[in-house]
């Protein structure tokens, strides 16, 4: 039947098509996650809060939405809902330092060094979430990021079996906010992509005890 369509009506099926595959599992996933995204006042508390990286600046500081995020945690902090932030993000070289420069920025909103974990290591949300659960030991939190990356966090931390909620950390109107949520498309199906590895890996690993080790 597709072949005897035209060929114009083809494309735009096709482009229909494409665009379902894109742009659903996203829809889908804000709907499953929307719930378990707060803001400051209607935060749960947790014990640890997560920050993600997200760019800095030529002078090596902060960019807005990073900035906004560090913002975010420290009043969850001195609210009292978190016990602890966790400071992620890459580390190229010596002019570029995502924690470092989120630890910088927390300590001059009041958040006391010894509570301030830095991993260098969170290269991508994937990453940050494993290493918050594998390496700092994190079994719940509360996830700082803009609305549009949570759900994407949100179900990478439910695969690892990290116990997340998401606070929104949007205090600003950004003149980027269409690229990264373009950029959120793709980056949401990799994502379901990484949780469907994450939970076949877990599962399989546990079809594969010994029995006399199984409960």
């Amino acid at each position: 039947m597709f072949s005897t369509l035209s060929p114009p009506l083809r494309w735009v099926i096709l482009g229909i098509l494409i665009s379902l595959i894109l742009i659903v599992p996203r829809w889908l996933l804000i709907r499953r996650y929307n719930a378990h995204i707060h803001s400051i006042e209607n935060a749960p508390e947790k014990t640890t809060a997560i920050v993600f990286g997200a760019g800095l600046r030529r002078d090596g500081t902060p960019t807005t939405v990073l900035a906004d995020r560090v913002s975010t945690a420290a009043a969850l902090y001195r609210e009292g809902k978190v016990q602890r932030i966790l400071m992620s993000g890459s580390v190229d070289g010596d002019q570029y330092n995502e924690p470092a420069a989120m630890r910088s920025l927390a300590l001059n909103l009041g958040v006391p060094d010894q509570d301030i974990l830095i991993d260098t290591g969170g290269t991508r949300s994937l990453s940050t979430c494993q290493r918050a659960r594998q390496v700092f030991g994190v079994e719940q939190a509360l996830l700082i990021s803009q609305r549009f990356h949570l759900p994407r966090a949100l179900v990478i931390c439910d695969a690892i079996g990290l116990s997340a909620e998401g606070v929104s950390s949007d205090l600003h109107p950004y003149r980027s906010r269409f690229v990264w949520e373009l950029r959120e498309i793709p980056a949401t199906l990799r994502a379901l992509w990484d949780a469907f590895a994450l939970k076949y890996k877990a599962f399989n690993s546990i079809s594969q005890e010994p029995e006399d080790r199984k409960g």
